[in-house]
């Protein structure tokens, strides 16, 4: 099942990652996307590991950003694919039938070209602008989401929306509104210093 709770892991290095997502398993969340830029592939093997390490001692999901050979090597739960990384069936060969694949989209066509190639779940976004991501697509706004979501219900598409990027506490009941079907966050968990989100607030949010 899609959680309906992801967190994107941040950091100023590599342990920084590790010291966030162990964290925000210990405050209950779930669902773990490790994202690395600018990392080796040896850096991110190894820290795919220890981070695998962290998820299976809270029965967390690991999901690895970008990296299908990352995701294969350690064994993940799956991978969460940009729109210029590798094509989700090219992923799902090499990952297999039991995996998850994630696929980002900024329009519905991007979503529909997904849909069509039996991606598990949408990152749809981004909601506001956000600095951890570069080379940012058009933001969407709540206006954004509504028409989107709007037309997939006309279209009867049931595929799992996540609303990504730049995501406040503030946002999550108006996105829920929307029709999105969860929120992936990032620095509105470990943005700064220890946590201090009420995690059973934003969990009865998403309700």
């Amino acid at each position: 099942m899609i959680s309906k709770l992801q967190y994107i892991s941040q950091g100023k290095d590599i342990a920084h990652h590790l010291e966030n997502i162990q964290k925000v398993c210990d405050w209950g969340c779930d669902w773990i996307q490790l994202r690395l830029k600018q990392v080796s592939d040896d850096e991110y093997f190894r820290a795919g590991i220890e981070a695998k390490r962290i998820c299976q001692k809270y029965g967390a999901r690991l999901i690895i950003n970008d990296s299908v050979e990352v995701a294969h090597e350690i064994n993940a739960d799956g991978v969460h694919l940009g729109k210029k990384d590798a094509e989700p069936f090219q992923a799902r060969t090499t990952l297999g039938k039991g995996k998850i694949i994630g696929g980002t989209a900024n329009t519905h066509n991007d979503i529909i070209s997904l849909v069509d190639q039996k991606v598990d779940y949408i990152g749809l976004g981004p909601y506001r602008f956000t600095q951890t991501k570069k080379d940012l697509s058009p933001v969407l706004g709540l206006e954004g989401y509504v028409r989107i979501l709007n037309r997939l219900t006309r279209e009867q598409c049931q595929i799992p929306v996540i609303a990504i990027g730049g995501i406040m506490e503030e946002d999550i009941k108006h996105i829920r509104k929307a029709g999105a079907y969860g929120v992936a966050v990032s620095g509105l968990l470990t943005a700064e210093g220890p946590l201090t989100m009420d995690n059973q607030k934003i969990y009865e949010q998403l309700q």
